[in-house]
């Protein structure tokens, strides 16, 4: 079963700590695969999804009362853990930013050979290459699928097992986590978009809103769930799960078939950093240096 290694126990990195003692984050790179994307969000200026990630960079500006924030988003929809070892890891260093996130690891749990112990151990050693290049790392441990959907239930376990990995990682590495478990937050099935696996408008921004409290720049109150989310009947259940079916899942199942990602001639929307100004959301120039 995996655990941190020794070496990740004895050896933390001297950046370890929050960020509040380092000063504000100027710099921020999201990492990972379709959820730090942004799937399925509004549409930004260039007409790619917005998302979570985009929203705490805006975030970071406003909330630290700083001039710009640099930004770049290296995720790409599809990607497994490895591919984010191997292509995004590397980046993220080299852009020396003050603050990566890290989103990966349902792309494994989908698969039929997921490996806990590989796909946690690929968590680690980005972890360990982030923090090694002084950058404050946040990462996720999702949620409960089975809460919203049969379906999706069956990597329950799988799930469960990964988030006891990656907050074991948090702990050995001081990094902050978000731990969406068991939040009833997420059964509101207006925080999900049609295809049931990717977050709304909605979901983006309760997400942006659990980022920011856990870097200590907003409260809890995303936690709260609806008094009364809507609950449609179960005809109409019946029908959406039809449709679901037909729109959403066969396509991925053929996708899965014929060994096509959907990440396929996918690039990262911002594999430089952009520059995020106060008052003035994205600058329209990229920007390599401050």
């Amino acid at each position: 079963m995996f655990s941190p290694t020794r070496s990740s126990r004895e050896g933390k990195p001297s950046a370890a700590g929050s960020f509040a003692a380092c000063g504000p984050l100027k710099s921020f790179v999201a990492i990972g695969d379709s959820f730090t994307e942004g799937l399925n969000d509004e549409l930004r200026f260039d007409g790619r999804y917005r998302g979570w990630a985009d929203r705490v960079a805006e975030g970071l500006v406003e909330r630290q009362s700083i001039e710009y924030v640099r930004y770049a988003n290296l995720a790409v929809r599809g990607r497994l853990s490895q591919d984010i070892v191997d292509e995004q890891v590397p980046v993220a260093v080299d852009l020396q930013p003050d603050l990566v996130t890290i989103g990966a690891g349902v792309n494994d749990a989908l698969r039929r050979g997921f490996e806990l112990d590989t796909v946690a151990g690929n968590l680690e050693t980005a972890v360990r290459a982030l923090r090694g290049s002084g950058a404050e790392v946040l990462i996720f441990a999702f949620g409960d699928p089975s809460r919203r959907s049969r379906i999706l239930g069956t990597i329950a376990k799988r799930l469960s097992a990964y988030r006891s990995a990656t907050l074991a990682i948090a702990e050995a590495y001081e990094c902050p986590v978000v731990d969406f478990w068991g939040l009833a937050r997420f059964d509101d099935e207006r925080l999900w978009s049609a295809d049931r696996l990717h977050l709304s408008p909605i979901g983006h921004q309760v997400t942006a809103e659990a980022v920011w409290e856990a870097l200590g720049l907003g409260g809890p109150g995303w936690r709260a769930p609806a008094a009364d989310p809507p609950r449609p009947g179960w005809t109409q259940r019946r029908a959406a799960d039809a449709h679901w079916i037909a729109t959403h899942a066969g396509p991925w199942i053929g996708r899965r078939a014929r060994g096509v990602s959907s990440g396929a001639g996918i690039t990262a929307k911002d594999p430089q950093y952009r520059v995020i100004h106060k008052q003035r959301g994205w600058d329209p120039q990229r920007e390599s240096d401050t």
